[in-house]
């Protein structure tokens, strides 16, 4: 699942230690979700969508694979 985790951060001019203290989460998790290395759980998911006051949809995209 993509997502636009860092170029929000970057807008809003906050590094990832700062994202990680307001969503209480580690540094390395946020960096790992802006690698894609990581998919959040649903509350955290929500956490984010409602730190920068936009829905889950606009955040993460998601593309389903075809077989």
């Amino acid at each position: 699942m993509k997502n636009r985790l860092e170029e929000l951060r970057k807008s809003k001019g906050i590094s990832q230690e700062e994202l990680a203290t307001a969503l209480e989460v580690s540094r390395q998790t946020i960096s790992s979700l802006e690698k894609g290395r990581y998919n959040p759980s649903i509350l955290l998911a929500f956490k984010i969508a409602r730190y920068f006051g936009m829905s889950i949809e606009d955040i993460f995209l998601y593309e389903e694979e075809l077989l």
